[in-house]
Formats: C-alpha cells, structure tokens, sequence
C-alpha cells in the first residue's frame, strides 16, 4: 500500500494530473467562495437579529456586546469545524467530474499492456458520483454532533472521522477506478472481498485531506494511488482463483 501511494505521488508532475490541478482548484475556490460568502451573510443576519432580541430585553449595552462577542466567536468556529469536516464530500465533488482523466494517466504509465477501459457512461458516473456526495454529507451531518462532543476529546474524534469518512472515500474511489474495468457484480464482489484493506486506504486518503497544501492535491493522488491497490488486488484475487482450480 505505502508502494502505490509513493507511485501516486511519483507521478505528481505528469501534464494530465497539472490539468486537472488547475481546473479542480479554479472550481473548488469557486465552490468555497460562494459557501463562506453564504456563511458570511447568514451570520451577520442571524447576530443582527440576536442583538434585536437582546436590545427589547434591555440587559444594557455591556451584556449585549458580550453576547454578540461570544455569537460570533462560537459561529466562526462552528463554521471552521463544519469546514474541516465536510471537506472531503465537496472536494469530491468537485473532482469527480475530471479523476477518469487522472487513471488514465496512471494506466499509461504503470499498466501500459492494459487494453482501453469501456469505462462509464457519462450518465452514470454524474449520478454515482452525486450519489455518493449525497452518502458523504448525510453521514458526516448526522455525525456532527458526535464530532462536536468529541472535539476536546482526543483520540476519540479523529478515530470516528477517519473511521467514517476511511470507509466512504474507499468505497467511492476504488468504485470510481474499478468500475472502468469490472461490471457491477464484479466491483461488489472485489470490494467485499477486501473490504479491510479498502478501509486502511480510505483513511490514508482522508488523512492526506485534512493536511494542509497537501489536500489540494489529495483527490488527484488518491485516484492513482487507489488504482494501484485496485490493480494488485485485482491480480491477487486473480492468483488465488488460479491456485484454487489448479
């Protein structure tokens, strides 16, 4: 595993993988500018209607400067954390329209006697990937107050996240890389039957997501990195099928 996440990262450079850089980056600063601008008036309405309510109760002006204080503070930090956790569920939408370019890259390089993926209909992966964007941001909703009440509560909160979001980006990148080669039954099937190993690189990938300058490029490097694993573990079922009938 650490093997395909060192060839993943070898091939940074390569012009398929800067293309697709650029235009998620463009889009993801899109998407991020519109959410926190939405944050950003959201916040000052509801702190402006706050101080409406506290002014009618007339405390005096000490205690609403106080309350306003502590609004805006807790607000700030709730919007941060929300951030934090949700980033894996935008930054893969955003790039799940461009991450086929991406294996093919990969294949070119490191699989070069690999016949051309049917890969997907355009159709099916938009609605895999919004499904699976749909997945990631209900569960991680539904577990933010678990992150919230562990947040001061280390190790504990990062083994929930990791756990969570561990089995929801392996699923979803190694279906986006095996799904170009293996029919439906066949991913399932390939899935279930490492279904641990997927989760160890899923939480390699959420890891690489919550550092700094490195997420950036995580969704990129995942996509190699999980054809990698896709590729050996395809070749070991592969052995093993042989060994058992022959």
């Amino acid at each position: 595993m650490f093997s395909a996440l060192a060839k993943a990262f070898g091939q940074i450079s390569d012009p398929a993988f800067r293309r697709v850089f650029a235009l998620s980056l463009v889009a993801s600063l899109a998407v991020f500018a519109v959410l926190w601008l939405a944050a950003w008036f959201g916040l000052a309405w509801a702190g402006e209607a706050l101080s409406g309510w506290i002014a009618g109760q007339e405390p005096g002006g000490f205690w609403i400067e106080i309350v306003e204080w502590i609004f805006g503070a807790g607000a700030v930090v709730g919007v941060l954390v929300v951030s934090f956790f949700l980033f894996p569920a935008i930054m893969v939408v955003v790039m799940s329209f461009l991450l086929d370019d991406i294996a093919e890259a990969v294949e070119r390089r490191h699989y070069p006697g690999l016949p051309a993926a049917p890969g997907q209909p355009l159709a099916a992966a938009v609605l895999s990937g919004l499904a699976f964007a749909g997945m990631t941001l209900g569960l991680n909703l539904l577990a933010l107050p678990l992150y919230l009440l562990l947040l001061f509560v280390p190790p504990f909160n990062l083994f929930v996240f990791y756990l969570l979001n561990g089995y929801l980006l392996g699923r979803e990148y190694f279906e986006l890389v095996a799904a170009r080669r293996l029919d439906t039954a066949g991913v399932r099937r390939l899935r279930r039957a490492y279904r641990g190993r997927l989760l160890l690189a899923g939480a390699v990938i959420a890891f690489l997501l919550t550092v700094p300058i490195v997420n950036l490029v995580t969704p990129i490097v995942a996509t190699g990195f999980m054809l990698h694993v896709f590729e050996g573990l395809r070749r070991r079922q592969a052995n093993a099928t042989t060994s058992a009938t022959g």
